[in-house]
């Protein structure tokens, strides 16, 4: 994976995968530029014999093609920058995966465009699952969750195009000035 954003994309559409109903990506920034980010759901989780080979490329549950890099790959890129990962797993509850990036390390990978990733996910699932987003750093605040959005919107669909264009705006407005850190 090229940058960060497409790690979010990945980790989230396992989500999806595994039927969860709510996903929340969430991003915190601290003043020693250490970025973590995590992805929470209630989809259907994993084995303890699974979650413990996940992190392995030839572990998948894909029927395509017999590798999985996804969770490997978040994991190789998040320690070659001086962070951590970790995901924790139950049957029937769900999976939370973390991993902290040292931005002002040299391996970090680029950010790329969170706030575009986070609009895809929704654009592309437009009905299920809701998801939330959320993103701090020191004195900055982010949330975003589709719930209050379709409780507002009255069963209009998130897909239309003036809904997108709003919530893009909205996200844009929000996540930006905390995810594109310098």
């Amino acid at each position: 994976m090229r940058d960060l954003s497409m790690h979010v994309l990945d980790i989230a559409q396992n989500s999806i995968k595994a039927g969860a109903s709510l996903v929340t990506v969430a991003f915190t920034a601290d003043e020693s530029r250490l970025l973590t980010f995590s992805v929470r759901d209630d989809g259907c989780g994993m084995t303890p014999d699974f979650l413990a080979r996940v992190t392995d490329p030839f572990t998948t549950t894909r029927t395509t093609r017999r590798v999985g890099l996804g969770i490997p790959m978040l994991k190789q890129s998040a320690e070659m920058a001086g962070g951590t990962f970790g995901i924790e797993s139950e049957v029937g509850k769900g999976t939370f995966i973390h991993a902290s990036f040292d931005l002002n390390n040299i391996d970090c990978i680029p950010m790329g465009d969170i706030c575009d990733s986070l609009m895809t996910l929704i654009v592309l699932n437009p009905e299920t699952p809701d998801f939330v987003f959320r993103a701090t750093a020191p004195g900055k605040e982010a949330l975003f969750d589709t719930r209050q959005v379709r409780e507002a919107l009255g069963g209009v669909s998130l897909a239309e195009p003036e809904v997108a264009a709003w919530m893009k705006e909205s996200i844009d407005e929000e996540f930006k000035p905390i995810l594109e850190v310098s």
